[in-house]
This record gives structure tokens, sequence and C-alpha cells, in this order.
């Protein structure tokens, strides 16, 4: 068994703007005990299923503004939150959180929730790992709709990366509030501090400490190959419909980064491009990019 912390609820009882009733798993084999929490909206007899995965230090509440758009449009809307964040229980051991602990959580979650004709949607670490999914389950996934992420195909050198590590790693006390705004500035104070909600203090915030130094520094690292794997898939095999969006403002996965992977996703069209956005492009185009992607994927009105 994994120790973990579980946030109480009453931490999230003032989100006002987060009505999205919980659902949770605890059952996925390998994960026995953790309580894995996902927000599941919409139609759950539509065949069209929205799949959003959140980075990092985000949970998913990030999407709050795009959930309601793809759910009226007639979609089921699966928004889980990975364990060690949001409203998921939280292994208190650094080490614990590993690329394929992550990976084959989201893999096992797919599964227990038999999901098909998936719309993946994903940013930041949602990318990084939620991209390295479909080569695995072909016949589950339909469409992609992608901002501000990569794949992780080889070691990092990224100035922007570098100073975004130091700003989680240097304080074992992640603050969360000043990286949430720091690389978004639409983001209300009172935003900010719900980003902060699913964690009482640092001993909950193993998962968000770990992510940033799973990134790759050689050729071995865990996750190079199975991104480089990825790539592939997404190059030779993709067939489905793809969206991207970007957030012009972000320097560590913006422009640079999401034009080498257009180049990478086969056919994926000219960008949304969202001047005032930055890294949690969500906040500050969620609304837009849901209905432009919609309107791209024929599915205004499901």
């Amino acid at each position: 068994m994994i120790k973990a912390l579980r946030t109480p609820d009453t931490r999230f009882d003032s989100l006002s703007d987060y009505p999205f009733q919980p659902n949770y798993v605890d059952d996925l084999k390998g994960y026995e005990g953790l309580r894995g929490h996902y927000a599941d909206e919409g139609d759950p007899n539509s065949e069209e299923v929205f799949l959003l995965l959140h980075g990092e230090p985000s949970w998913s509440y990030l999407y709050r503004k795009m959930i309601p758009i793809f759910a009226n449009a007639g979609a089921r809307v699966i928004a889980p939150d990975w364990l060690g964040f949001g409203k998921s229980d939280k292994p208190v051991d650094d080490e614990v959180y590993t690329f394929h602990f992550h990976r084959n959580y989201m893999l096992s979650l797919i599964k227990h929730l038999d999901l098909k004709n998936i719309t993946l949607v994903v940013q930041d670490w949602g990318g990084v790992l939620g991209l390295t999914l479909p080569m695995e389950m072909k016949d589950r996934f339909k469409r992609l709709l992608i901002m501000n992420t990569g794949l992780m195909m080889g070691p990092v050198n990224s100035p922007a990366f570098d100073a975004w590590k130091a700003d989680i790693v240097s304080d074992p006390d992640v603050p969360i509030p000043f990286i949430m705004q720091k690389n978004e500035p639409v983001i209300s104070d009172i935003e900010a501090a719900a980003y902060e909600a699913p964690y009482p203090d640092q001993s909950y915030k193993a998962g968000v400490r770990r992510f940033p130094l799973m990134i790759a520094t050689s050729m071995d690292a865990p996750g190079v190959d199975v991104s480089q794997r990825a790539a592939k898939f997404w190059s030779t095999e993709w067939t489905g419909e793809s969206f991207m969006a970007i957030g012009m403002r972000d320097k560590m996965l913006g422009p640079d980064v999401m034009n080498v992977m257009r180049t990478v996703i086969n056919g994926c069209p000219d960008p949304l491009e969202i001047p005032e956005g930055g890294h949690f492009v969500q906040e500050s185009g969620g609304e837009l990019i849901a209905q432009k992607a919609l309107e791209h994927f024929g599915l205004a009105q499901v």
C-alpha cells in the first residue's frame, strides 16, 4: 500500500466556479487504495467523449471554462485529476511519482471507464503524458485538441524551463498561486487560491514538486523511449482530426515548441493563436478554444 493523504472536502467548498460533482475510483489494478477523482459531465450516454488532461501545478479546475461548452454540445466530458493533484489522493513520498506511475494510471482509468470515441484534450504534462496514450489503444481515440505542450523525446535544454523548475523546486511548499499568476496574469487572486485549495500544507505537494524533476536530462531517462514511439505514431499512424491552440506569451511551451509539434502531428491544421494567452491558455482563451474546436470538428450540435 502506498501512503497517501486525502484533501478534506471542505477545502473545495468555496469554489463557486467549479460546480461539478465529484466522481471517484479506488480499485484500479496497481493503484489499490488510492482514490482518483474525475469530473464526469454532460450526457453519460453520448457517443462523443472529451478527455481533458491537466498539467502542473494545476488540476481539473483549469478546465472549468471548457467543460460546460463541450457538455452543452452533447458530449460526455471527463476531466481527471492526476494522483497527487486536485481532489485525487496524494502519495506523500516524492519518489512514488514517475512518468510510468502517471501514464499507467491514466491508461487504467480509460479502460476502467471504457471510454471510446475520445477527443483527447491536453496541455502541459497533460500532453507530455497524454500524447503517449493513443498509440496503446488506437481504437479508443478519435480526435486531438492540443495546447501548449510537447513530447519528451530527449533531454530538455531551455532557459524558460530552468526558470519554471526553479520556481517549483526551490521551495518545498511550492508557491502555487504565484506560479499560476506569473505564467497566466489574467488569473485573479480568488482563482489562484483555488489552485492552492487541494494542498492544506506542503506534505500534500509531493506530486507537484516531482513533475519538473521527471523531465529528461539524458536519452535513457524514463519516458524518452515511449515519447519517441509516440512521435512516430503521431507522424505516421494518426489519421484522426486535430486542432491546435497556442498561448502566444508562453516562453516555455509556446509558439516555438508548438510549431514543432505541428510538424509531428499528421494533418495538424494552422493553429488558433491566443495573443494574450500564456502557459495556462485555458484561463485566457478556454471558451474561444472550445468553441472553435467544436466548429472545426463539426460538433457544434452533437
